[in-house]
């Protein structure tokens, strides 16, 4: 069951009031400082909001198995790069070339 904040318009207070979602809204002011039993609004509040303690929260925190292994191996494959090739050695001719 959520906290509405409400308004009296006639005396200014502003009060939270814990009722159900079902429950009708509050008309008349209930505190005893208004004595006319002022109108009430209800204000547009804030409602609760999350709070993340911690080190860090990250979209892949929460993937499935199969992606984290592949994930892991896609890594490692990066990690160590392969060998690169052998660069080609030019072949000189071995002898006196005529020309």
């Amino acid at each position: 069951m959520p906290n509405y904040d409400y308004e009296c318009e006639t005396c200014g207070k502003r009060f939270e009031l814990f009722q159900s979602m079902k429950d009708d809204k509050l008309v008349n002011c209930p505190t005893s400082i208004c004595d006319q039993g002022g109108k009430v609004k209800r204000l547009l509040g804030t409602g609760g909001g999350i709070i993340f303690k911690g080190g860090g929260f990250y979209q892949t925190d929460y993937r499935s198995e199969s992606y984290q292994s592949g994930a892991k191996k896609d890594s490692a494959s990066q990690a160590t790069p392969a060998a690169a090739p052998a660069p080609a050695k030019e072949s000189k001719p071995s002898g006196p070339t005529s020309a």
